[in-house]
């Protein structure tokens, strides 16, 4: 996982397939994925399996605000031990470009940290 997504041990514990479902959901305007975007911040999985991501966007108008919430709730719900989820959109911090991961630079065509 990430070093910038703060997580807790039950999440962390299913890092792995987290992961796998955040590689899978594109920004489709960028065309890159939010775990790689860096539009995570946070993940809390709690005892019950519900499950909280807190995230942003790279900036106000982005056309998947309204659909990609939904889109990352059903995907994660198909993680065992994850019964719920709920995802929270949040604008600060605000999101930066120093938040791409390097290989989400190089996919982009931008220099590497």
């Amino acid at each position: 996982m990430r070093d910038d997504i703060k997580i807790n041990d039950r999440a962390a514990a299913l890092s792995s397939q987290l992961i796998e479902v955040l590689e899978n959901i594109y920004d489709p305007e960028i065309e890159l994925d939010i775990y790689n975007l860096g539009l995570v911040y946070e993940i809390d999985l709690d005892e019950n399996g519900f499950c909280k991501v807190i995230m942003t966007f790279t900036d106000a108008g982005c056309s998947c605000a309204d659909t990609m919430p939904g889109e990352l709730v059903a995907a994660l719900k198909t993680i065992e031990g994850i019964e719920d989820a709920q995802v929270e959109i949040v604008w600060s911090p605000a999101w930066k470009m120093t938040r791409i991961s390097r290989l989400g630079r190089i996919t982009l065509g931008i220099s590497p940290k």
